[in-house]
């Protein structure tokens, strides 16, 4: 048995999942997956469906294996808690964590270091006439702050830009980014090593939304991603940048567009990516050679520097 392993064997790890987000549905099965792999291991594991009350059932666990994505669990707010209990968790800290969730200030951070990202525009009385004088159409609308492509909408005329920002709005503060026509891609981070680059191919939808991620079929994944090994590798270096950048720790999930050319465009960092066992992810992972429960393993070895 390796010395980590030794360090992790007899400690009681509570998996964080289902929360309270709109991305509810897809953490309870990430944390499903993750308690079976867990389990499958011979760890001591404690399922904790995080409610508004969950500080009470952290009672007796010895490690937090966060498998929520949203808010509370991906923005800062759960790792904020456990840094205040004492309890190691997984991932990245509170910073990394509320950068993260937050598109515009992880934006900023890709501009400042010269990481490629879309052009957007966003200030605080979001004036539609002023997005348009500066992003031509086709336009994105996104929530600052949401993941699994909820609220986002692509549009072609000032009407459906100003239905859709109402519709955005419900989820909180909205930007407008300028649409990339190419390839939706994605690269994990896994112990500042990037995974393979995935490729994204939606059918019959017009970009990879919520419906086009979550039911099956509807999207085809190709790993490694069909592009030149030039461009491959600059996505990779563009994943590890970006991760590194937002200042996640342990591992993430960077989401790509990669225009006509086959130039990579971060949209954003994932901290706590979808960890189904056919997620992108653990795909990606598999693509190298590391099964599902080695990859929560794995995942879970990044708790040892809190510890």
């Amino acid at each position: 048995m390796d010395t980590e392993r030794k360090k992790l064997q007899n400690k009681v790890i509570g998996v964080l999942y289902g929360g309270w987000s709109s991305e509810r549905e897809i953490s309870l099965g990430s944390g499903e997956c993750v308690i079976k792999a867990l389990k499958g291991q011979g760890f001591k594991v404690k399922g904790i469906d995080v409610q508004r009350d969950f500080m009470r059932k952290l009672q007796g666990i010895d490690i937090a294996f966060i498998a929520l994505h949203g808010h509370p669990g991906e923005d800062g707010t759960i790792q904020g808690v456990l840094e205040f209990l004492g309890i190691p968790y997984t991932g990245s800290g509170i910073i990394g964590s509320a950068i993260g969730m937050d598109k515009i200030i992880s934006k900023r951070l890709f501009q400042a270091q010269n990481i490629p990202t879309p052009t957007y525009f966003y200030n605080e009385t979001m004036n539609i006439d002023e997005a348009i004088t500066y992003l031509d159409f086709p336009i994105v609308v996104k929530p600052r702050s949401e993941g699994s492509s909820v609220g986002i909408t692509i549009v072609e005329t000032k009407p459906e830009l100003e239905r859709a920002a109402r519709k955005a709005r419900r989820y909180g503060p909205v930007f407008f980014e300028k649409y990339i026509d190419g390839m939706m891609a994605t690269c994990g981070v896994l112990s500042d090593i990037p995974l393979p680059v995935l490729e994204i191919a939606p059918r019959k939808r017009k970009f990879y939304d919520y419906k086009a991620k979550y039911t099956k079929g509807m999207t085809e994944y190709i790993v490694p991603a069909r592009i030149p090994k030039a461009k491959y590798k600059e996505t990779q270096n563009c994943a590890l940048a970006a991760h590194r950048a937002i200042g996640a720790h342990g591992f993430s999930r960077v989401d790509f567009v990669l225009d006509k050319n086959h130039t990579p465009y971060v949209l954003e960092v994932n901290t706590v990516p979808g960890l189904l066992s056919e997620s992108n992810l653990p795909l990606e992972a598999r693509a190298m050679g590391l099964g599902y429960d080695e990859l929560i393993y794995e995942i879970l070895k990044t708790s040892l520097s809190r510890l």
